[in-house]
């Protein structure tokens, strides 16, 4: 609805930079726009004159019967009410394709790579990757949904000198039986007992040195150890992402990228790009306004930087993206900052580079979560609480269903709480976890979405076959209030693939969940007697189950048909 508008003022002005967009109260319009304020700056003209002139040649150029009506407003807004016929019209075309209803063309023959999840190998997935991971999945879909190739991506910290430490603490004090009945577990243990004893034996740092030195090498040993490692630490997290509902194309990680290491550091020698510096070897970045990035220590071993400069390169010559989305936490702005000024010095170019921020998870008492100070809340253990909560809650709901149907509603509801509740923030402000509110059966929950769904499922299931409606007989306001929120869909699923922020898509279905509610209680759809309005109104309540449901799916949400 929002595009159609758009195109009737470009036919009155000839412009295209101005904004069409829906009022926080509707007594300013079901759209307004700031054409006559954009063009009066440039024209030298009063905002309101100018805007009393557009809505008359509006009005001309649009399709008869299309507005209710066009005011102006100071200083110089001109606000649209679009006639219950035009929206009548709307409905019926967009019904006979609802489940593609949103889809678009705006990324069609391009790729983007997101990155996201990143867990590191032999550690425990904690609460901090859940954000990351979903964040992730999320606008991956979107992006999906608006027609770009997505590679999903999930780039493995399986590289680096804490690998040097756990390979050394395993050969001190490891055994082999009790790995393998607990591999993560135990792996996680040695390497934090690796630190607890460096405090009293400093020479340990120096062994993890040169046993990551050695598998950098090829040692047989060494290497075999690290391919164990990374193989257990696979299985556990497969385990936790099909609980998520998170999928990825290619588990690429650091090591992958560790023979380009050695070329492109020479590569960078050899240019001039890179100096070496107390024998280690830098870029600087005075330009950038930026400090010197450290491409390679003085004692020969890469760094992170490198193997993303590496795979970076890696990316660009083997898919030619659009587009690449770091999707990493705030605190790593400043290695991303370098990572990008170092690609243009390369000339490293074809593809927009982004680092989709976000912030902390936060306890209920609004601390960091950190690990040295115990409150660590591992992620299979968050998902493992969030399912039960919500087993309690459709026990009480819904004592009557079998006991596998309530396992697998549970699943849906517990996993969507914590997704939604992360998914609702803007990305870059910390979030808290609050398990009453994400539980929250009525108020801006996952819960609260999915059982809205459920309530107009339970309609059409209670319905049978919906017969032809005749959509005229709509005329409620709670109706056109629904319908109107259902038309601003598209434009929802495009802003938030444009800003990479989930929370314009959950604010959204938010909205249309309380308009949903509000007139499933005051519209007795199955005691309607004329047939074919109670078709009308079947369509509506179907019509906006399906919004939700797919607004929900893109969040990787799922919704159920009973709660």
């Amino acid at each position: 609805m929002r595009e159609k508008i758009k195109k009737i003022l470009e036919l009155s002005c000839g412009k295209k930079t101005f904004e069409v967009f829906v009022p926080e109260l509707e007594k300013f319009g079901h759209y307004s726009t700031n054409l006559a304020l954009v063009l009066a700056k440039k024209q030298n003209r009063k905002p309101l004159e100018l805007a009393g002139e557009l809505s008359a040649k509006i009005q001309k150029n649009s399709p008869a019967g299309f507005f209710e009506k066009i005011e102006v407003a100071p200083p110089g807004f001109i606000n649209f009410w679009i006639s219950r016929e035009a929206l009548l019209n709307e409905l019926g075309r967009v019904s006979k394709s609802i489940k593609n209803y949103g889809r678009s063309g705006a990324g069609k023959g391009k790729t983007v790579i997101v990155e996201y999840s990143q867990p590191n190998i032999a550690k425990k997935m904690h609460v901090g990757h859940l954000r990351t991971t979903i964040i992730g999945d999320a606008l991956a879909n979107i992006l999906e949904f608006v027609g770009y190739k997505v590679v999903r991506w999930n780039y493995l910290g399986d590289w680096g000198t804490q690998f040097g430490k756990l390979i050394a603490a395993y050969k001190l004090w490891g055994d082999e039986k009790k790995v393998k009945e607990n591999p993560i577990e135990e792996l996680q243990c040695l390497y934090v007992k690796f630190h607890d004893e460096m405090k009293t034996s400093p020479d340990l740092e120096k062994r993890g040195q040169e046993e990551f030195k050695k598998l950098e090498e090829g040692d047989k040993e060494n290497r075999k150890l690290w391919e164990w490692f990374k193989k257990e630490s696979l299985k556990e997290f497969e385990k936790i992402y099909q609980k998520l509902g998170v999928k990825f194309d290619t588990y690429l990680g650091e090591s992958f990228f560790e023979g380009e290491v050695g070329p492109l550091v020479k590569k960078l020698l050899d240019s001039g790009v890179g100096k070496k510096s107390e024998g280690a070897v830098v870029v600087q970045l005075d330009s950038f306004g930026l400090p010197p990035a450290l491409v390679q220590k003085s004692d020969g071993a890469s760094l992170y930087l490198t193997r993303d400069i590496a795979g970076l390169e890696y990316r660009l010559k083997k898919y030619k993206p659009a587009k690449i989305l770091y999707v990493v936490g705030n605190e790593q702005s400043l290695h991303f900052e370098q990572l990008f000024a170092v690609a243009k010095i390369l000339g490293l170019e074809g593809a927009e580079l982004q680092h989709v921020k976000y912030g902390l998870v936060l306890g209920e008492s609004g601390q960091k979560l950190a690990t040295r100070e115990g409150r660590t809340i591992f992620l299979e253990d968050a998902v493992g609480k969030a399912i039960r909560l919500a087993r309690e809650v459709v026990e009480k709901k819904n004592p009557s269903l079998d006991e596998s149907e309530k396992e697998k509603i549970a699943e849906a509801v517990g996993v969507g709480a914590l997704k939604y509740n992360d998914l609702k923030e803007n990305r870059t402000t910390d979030i808290v976890f609050d398990w009453k509110k994400m539980l929250d059966f009525t108020g801006d929950s996952a819960p609260y979405l999915q059982y809205t769904h459920a309530r107009l499922m339970s309609i059409k299931s209670k319905a049978g076959k919906i017969g032809k409606p005749d959509l005229g007989l709509l005329k409620s306001e709670p109706e056109f209030a629904v319908i109107r929120k259902i038309m601003e869909f598209p434009e929802e699923i495009l802003r938030s693939g444009a800003s990479l922020n989930t929370s314009n898509l959950a604010g959204y279905l938010y909205k249309l969940a309380v308009l949903a509610n509000r007139f499933y209680e005051t519209t007795p759809v199955l005691k309607e007697e004329n047939e074919l309005r109670r078709n009308a109104l079947l369509l509506l309540s179907g019509a906006t189950a399906s919004v939700l449901r797919t607004g929900l799916g893109i969040l990787g949400i799922k919704s159920p048909e009973k709660i």
